[in-house]
């Protein structure tokens, strides 16, 4: 990784290195499709995404390469009196980036956002398959204080 690294906004430019970024995992790999043209679908989310204000899709940018990605959604709830959360998602560093604190300086990132939106609590989500991923969050001073279900609709 060359030169200093920025946070910004994705641009639809960026999406073909933001998919292959999600793919290259094993975890990854069983559910995302990363080929060239890429699936209309992803243009649709990517649309979706950037066309509401409680969701920022953000990439890392280094020497002119996107490097790492995220998704940050600004969710309001009644509990709390009426407080916002932040949901953080898809965090995915390029290999040739990892192990180079980018992913403490992404979510350090997004942690200030949160702030900046007024949220009172960022919360996250990671697999059990990725116990190095659980190591980390908890090194940025996340909490394992709740456990997470899903439920996973046929297509």
């Amino acid at each position: 990784m060359t030169g200093a690294t920025a946070f910004r906004a994705a641009k639809r430019s960026d999406l073909a290195e933001i998919v292959r970024m999600l793919a290259d995992d094993p975890l990854g790999a069983r559910r995302e499709r990363y080929e060239l043209p890429l699936p209309p679908a992803y243009q649709a989310a990517f649309d979706a995404i950037a066309g509401d204000s409680n969701n920022e899709l953000i990439v890392a940018e280094s020497g002119g390469r996107v490097v790492g990605v995220m998704q940050i959604t600004f969710i309001p709830y009644l509990t709390y009196q009426g407080g916002w959360r932040a949901l953080v998602e898809g965090v995915r560093i390029d290999a040739s980036a990892r192990s180079l604190g980018l992913g403490r300086r992404m979510l350090e990132w997004a942690i200030r956002r949160a702030r900046e939106r007024g949220c009172h609590v960022v919360q996250l989500t990671t697999d059990k398959a990725r116990p190095d991923a659980l190591r980390f969050y908890e090194s940025l001073g996340f909490a394992a204080t709740h456990e997470g279900m899903k439920l996973h609709l046929a297509d």
